[in-house]
């Protein structure tokens, strides 16, 4: 299967990058490291995760995100990847 991050997704770990980088040097690199590694499972496991928003709802192993993803014609599509510390309320927002 294949995966493609959509724009909304790549703004979302620019963000998450920004974030770790400005506590410590090098923590933005190791926060997409896990996270694309999270999303190369998707080849694997898309499909499997419980539903939320709409959308398929797999959350990071290392960092408190969560990827947000749908499958069409035998691809997964990553809409969001979104830092779960935030306002419940802000996140669904973020599928409106």
């Amino acid at each position: 299967m294949k995966v493609e991050i959509l724009d909304l997704a790549e703004v979302d770990l620019q963000a998450g990058f920004d974030f770790y980088e400005g506590q410590e040097s090098g923590v933005g690199g190791y926060f997409l490291g896990s996270v694309f590694s999270d999303i190369d499972s998707l080849v694997l496991y898309a499909g499997i995760h419980p539903m939320k928003f709409g959308f398929h709802r797999m959350l990071c192993e290392r960092f408190p995100y969560a990827v947000y993803y749908s499958i069409h014609d035998g691809t997964v599509l990553v809409w969001r990847i979104l830092d779960l510390r935030r306002d419940p309320a802000w996140i669904a927002s973020q599928f409106d």
